[in-house]
């Protein structure tokens, strides 16, 4: 029997997920399910949630509820972490405050201000994890999805001994996309894939053996349907002739191109038809919408007349733990720490490349350099995120004002001093949630 513990399995969809794609391994059908939350009724919410999907599937499956952590994670085999630091009245002040400024920001879960600072909130939370893993669970392996990915996995990788490597959609989500736009099933794709979580590049892409990235090129310049459902990543590709991952709200973020001026913003980021329109605070939105009527969309899934579909998605992290307790070997694009798989990024830093995972564990793929025309701008973000991660670890506010100062869409809009003003305002706001920064108590 495996123990399967979900930290954060209050999420609505998540939790749910991962569980329908778990139990339809034969090695993983009668798991022992432990969830953990820190919200009575979210929890309830999954308990029942995966109580039905055990009864749909008829699996021998048994599922646990706590709001104790040690509890949930004692003699853990596997454990997935899902949460969120704190609710839309904590971190809605990541958006606003930058945007006082001029950094207007659609998603800011990532990097720039919005994600750094999201980051130095939910370390904290993430290291209480890992280290009551170290003491219940030692042998366990972390799987997590909390953004922001790369700084979070980055922290965890330095100072724990836990096997972490974090899981995100974008690479399989936008090679199906991309293999629809040419008409190429997923079977027929293959790719190597590599960068940091949300601006990693297909360095290839092919169907059946052969270079896709022509027809590619086709669809999005003959095809304004096709272009106009990822303006921002299209312009991209366009430019540097290699697709990057995640969608155009996040990329619009990640650079210096399309979101310092409201008429860039307009003609590139607003209107994008795809996932996360690129408008000004979208996800923020989301999350409050969320907030505001989750108990109705959870009564709805429970309805007698609503279909409960519990086959097999395509959610990395069954297959890692099919593998992981000896079944076929998966390959995924996890983050893992550069030990020269990407030799023109930080070495030691968090690198989203293809790895290798079975019963021995994670065998991470070396990839060699990446294109230099992709490099400059991953490797501007991979070091802004290990400054970060050293600013954290410290306690050193500086270092998170210097981090910041080189975000590139911070340094498109804002002068160092009107940087520096932004930064301590958003310390000055965050103060109760940043214990590490001693300095900010005196």
């Amino acid at each position: 029997m495996t123990k399967i513990t979900f930290i954060g399995a209050g999420s609505l969809g998540f939790t749910r997920e991962l569980v329908r794609d778990i139990l339809t391994f034969p090695l993983l059908e009668n798991a022992e399910l432990a969830l953990m939350d820190i919200d009575p009724e979210r929890l309830d919410f999954s308990r029942r949630s995966v109580e039905k999907i055990i009864a749909l599937g008829q699996y021998p499956a048994t599922v646990t509820a706590t709001l104790n952590r040690v509890e949930a994670l004692r003699n853990a085999d596997v454990v997935l972490t899902t949460i969120l630091a704190g609710d839309t009245d904590v971190w809605r002040h990541d958006i606003e405050i930058p945007k006082k400024y001029g950094v207007d920001t659609n998603v800011g879960d990532t990097r720039g201000p919005s994600g750094i600072f999201r980051f130095l909130r939910t370390i904290n939370p993430m290291m209480e994890i890992v280290r009551d893993m170290e003491r219940y669970c030692p042998k366990a392996v972390l799987l997590n999805y909390t953004n922001p990915m790369a700084m979070l996995c980055g922290a965890i990788q330095r100072e724990s001994f836990i096997a972490t490597t974090g899981l995100c959609h974008s690479v399989q989500g936008t090679a199906h996309m991309l293999g629809e736009w040419i008409g190429a099933g997923v079977d027929e794709i293959t790719y190597t894939c590599a960068g940091i979580n949300h601006q990693a590049w297909y360095l290839d892409f092919k169907v059946n053996g052969a270079d896709a990235y022509p027809q590619i090129y086709r669809a999005i310049t003959e095809n304004d349907e096709i272009y106009n459902i990822e303006p921002v990543r299209n312009e991209m590709f366009l430019a540097i002739g290699k697709y990057v991952t995640e969608s155009s709200g996040h990329n619009s973020e990640y650079n210096w191109w399309f979101r310092k001026r409201p008429d860039l913003i307009e003609k590139y980021c607003t209107h994008g038809t795809g996932w996360n329109p690129g408008e000004y605070a979208y996800i923020l939105k989301e999350y409050q919408r969320s907030e505001a009527t989750w108990k109705d969309k959870a009564k709805k899934w429970f309805a007698t007349e609503t279909p409960i579909n519990i086959q097999r998605g395509s959610e990395y992290a069954a297959y890692i733990i099919n593998a992981l307790r000896g079944g076929d070997s998966f390959t995924f694009n996890g983050n893992v720490p550069n030990t020269q798989l990407i030799t023109n990024l930080p070495q030691g830093a968090c690198v989203e490349v293809p790895v290798l995972v079975d019963k021995a564990g994670f065998h991470p793929i070396h990839v060699g350099a990446l294109p230099p025309e992709c490099a400059i701008l991953t490797g501007v973000s991979s070091q802004i995120e290990e400054m970060a991660i050293t600013a954290s670890q410290f306690g050193d506010p500086t270092m998170v004002y210097r981090a910041i100062c080189h975000d590139p869409l911070t340094a498109a809009v804002l002068s160092l001093k009107e940087t520096r003003q932004m930064v301590d305002e958003m310390f000055a706001q965050n103060q109760p949630h940043l214990p590490q920064f001693k300095i900010l108590k005196a």
